[in-house]
C-alpha cells in the first residue's frame, strides 16, 4: 500500500465526519421548530374545527330529531309485523316439542325420580316383620323357654323329692321298724324282710 491513498482516505474520513457534525447542528433546531409548528398547528385547527363543529351540531340536530320521528313508527310497524310472523312458528315448535321430545324427557325425569326415591319407611306389621325384630323377638322367645324349662325341671325335682319323702319312713320310725324286726327276729330265731 502506499502512503498517498491512506493519506487520502484519512482525510475524506475526516471531511465526511465533519460534514455529518455539521447537519446534526442543525437538524437539532430544525426539529425543534417543527415541534413548536406542530403544536401550534393542533391549537389552530382545533380554534378552526370547534365554531365548525358547532355549526354542523345546530344543523344535523333538527334532521337527526326529524329522522327519528319518521323512522320509530316505521320500526315499531316492523317489530310488530316481526312478531306477528314469528310468534305461530313459535307455538308450531312448541306443539312439536310437546309431542315429540316433551314425553320423552317427562319419562327420563320420571325414571330419574324413581332412582332418586328413598325407600318407603316401614310401618305396622311390616316393621314387625324386619329380621331385627324377628332375631330380637327369637331371643326373646328362647330365653322365656329357657326360663320355663328351668323352672318345670325344679318343679319335677321337687315333686318328685316329696313324692320320696311320703313313701319312705322317717329315721325315727325306721328305728322303730328296725327294733320291732329286731325283736321279731329274737322272738322265734328266723330272720324276715322287712316290708316295703
Amino acid at each position: 500500500m502506499s502512503l498517498i491513498k491512506t493519506n487520502r482516505t484519512t482525510d475524506g474520513m475526516a471531511a465526511m465526519g465533519a460534514r455529518a457534525k455539521d447537519a446534526a447542528a442543525q437538524a437539532v433546531p430544525m426539529g425543534k421548530r417543527a415541534g413548536t409548528t406542530a403544536v401550534q398547528g393542533a391549537v389552530g385547527a382545533k380554534d378552526w374545527a370547534a365554531p365548525r363543529v358547532q355549526d354542523a351540531k345546530e344543523w344535523a340536530a333538527p334532521r337527526v330529531q326529524d329522522a327519528k320521528e319518521w323512522a320509530a313508527p316505521r320500526v315499531q310497524d316492523a317489530v310488530r309485523g316481526a312478531r306477528e310472523w314469528a310468534a305461530p312458528r313459535l307455538e308450531g315448535a312448541a306443539d312439536a316439542v310437546t309431542t315429540s321430545v316433551a314425553p320423552k324427557v317427562s319419562s327420563a325425569l320420571r325414571s330419574t325420580a324413581s332412582q332418586v326415591r328413598p325407600a318407603p319407611a316401614k310401618t305396622g306389621v311390616r316393621r314387625l316383620l324386619d329380621w331385627r325384630w324377628m332375631l330380637g323377638l327369637g331371643a326373646v322367645l328362647a330365653a322365656a323357654g329357657t326360663t320355663a324349662a328351668v323352672a318345670m325341671r325344679r318343679r319335677y325335682a321337687r315333686a318328685t323329692a316329696d313324692a320320696k319323702d311320703a313313701t319312705e319312713p322317717d329315721a325315727t320310725e325306721q328305728a322303730a321298724g328296725d327294733d320291732a324286726a329286731a325283736e321279731a327276729h329274737s322272738v322265734n330265731g328266723r330272720v324276715t324282710t322287712p316290708e316295703v
